[in-house]
């Protein structure tokens, strides 16, 4: 069982360490503090609650049952740092947020004050590992001790459901499937965990043997129950980013065609040798390269290649935004071959703006790249030469223009 335990721990645990890989910005973000102090509370509370760590602690200290209230406190303070963790994601002003945090961390520590004062007064010599809820819980002093900290975590199960069904029903997105989450995680402990151990603790007061429920259903309930709402916290928060380098990556293998073709004429600097970079990174980095070596074919820009495709695009009925990229494509990749060869610019030389550098972002790029890769049909170009026609969209043709 221990080991069970620590596995979920760890999973739990591992989720703040992805929310705190930036340390110096999380510290500054109260949002982002309070879910990883709430999800390592959370790892500890399983840490401390698995039968070799209570065995040892109980043999460190020389006290039986030293572990129950060190789990205990800090299962309380578990649920003081959910409730901090939800007054921080609802927000607010500043002096509101604050005092709402400090009345919450003075609550439950009055709380864990308690849990540690009613041990000290209670007779508990026999050491239990795995069923010292209904073992003691006739016992004067851990009675009250076990019912004050299921209070307490419950209070904030409770809550915790209440402002997720209160906001999932003002919210959508990913926050919405993170609220849906938590809601199923805190349900689950409600229902899985708490209602268990108040029916084996109520079986025992009225002379019957529930400990099953205690010890046997109560753990692994809990166990997913703290991962739903760990899964529900940093969803919104890590997809993301999850998913922006997933599509910069895609961007970055998309802009393949076009790069093959413009590298050589490239002279932006090489980025920074290093054993990794991110997705954005190296798509950052290509897209500069692009746009460097762009400006460095623009003076072989054939306009008359230009027109002479687009006019034929049109009359193949393809879209204004399409018979310009095609135009563009062809020109480009007239532009390319010319410099290749160290060919004079053409004569008629004049400024024009390529679709990609009118849009912001890697999008219009990729459009032209994509277009190089698939191309609809070739159009002949001056001098023999068959430029590819390219896909794409585009409001209107346009002729050349001076800048």
């Amino acid at each position: 069982m221990s080991l069970v335990v620590y596995l979920a721990a760890l999973v739990f645990g591992t989720t703040s360490v992805l929310l705190f890989r930036r340390p110096r910005a999380a510290m500054r973000n109260p949002l982002t503090l309070s879910t990883c102090v709430a999800i390592v509370l959370g790892a500890l509370v399983f840490v401390c609650a698995a039968p070799a760590t209570l065995a040892t602690v109980n043999d460190l200290t020389g006290v039986p049952n030293f572990g129950a209230p060190l789990t205990y406190g800090m299962l309380s303070a578990y649920s003081c740092a959910v409730l901090v963790l939800l007054i921080n994601w609802r927000g607010g002003p500043r002096a509101r947020v604050r005092r709402m945090v400090l009345r919450t961390m003075a609550a439950y520590g009055l709380l864990v004050l308690a849990i540690v004062v009613l041990f000290l007064l209670a007779d508990a010599d026999t050491e239990r590992l795995t069923d010292l809820d209904t073992y003691y819980a006739g016992t004067p002093f851990m009675r009250e001790m076990i019912l004050l900290y299921l209070l307490g975590h419950t209070a904030a199960m409770l809550v915790m459901c209440a402002v997720c069904v209160k906001w999932g029903r003002e919210v959508r997105g990913l926050l919405r499937a993170g609220l849906r989450l938590i809601l199923l995680g805190a349900a689950l402990d409600v229902v899985g965990f708490q209602l268990t151990k108040y029916t084996a603790v109520v079986a025992r007061w009225t002379g019957h043997d529930l400990d099953f429920l205690s010890t046997s259903v109560a753990p692994p309930m809990a166990s997913l129950a703290a991962l739903l709402c760990s899964a529900g916290f940093v969803l919104p928060r890590l997809l993301p980013p999850v998913v922006a380098h997933w599509r910069g990556l895609d961007d970055y293998r998309r802009l393949d065609p076009l790069w093959c073709l413009v590298r050589s004429v490239s002279t932006a600097p090489k980025p920074p040798s290093s054993w990794w970079q991110s997705p954005r990174a190296r798509l950052q980095w290509r897209e500069v390269s692009i746009h460097d070596a762009l400006l460095t074919l623009a003076p072989y820009f054939d306009h008359g290649v230009r027109v002479r495709v687009r006019d034929g695009a049109l009359r193949a009925g393809r879209s204004a935004h399409q018979a310009r990229l095609a135009a563009e494509a062809a020109m480009l990749t007239d532009a390319a071959r010319r410099a290749a060869a160290r060919e004079e610019p053409p004569e008629a030389a004049a400024t024009y703006r390529l679709h990609a550098t009118e849009v912001p972002g890697p999008s219009g790029l990729v459009e032209l790249a994509q277009a190089l890769r698939h191309p609809p049909g070739r159009t002949a170009a001056p001098g023999g030469t068959e430029p590819s026609a390219m896909t794409g969209t585009l409001t209107e043709p346009e002729e050349p223009h001076v800048a």
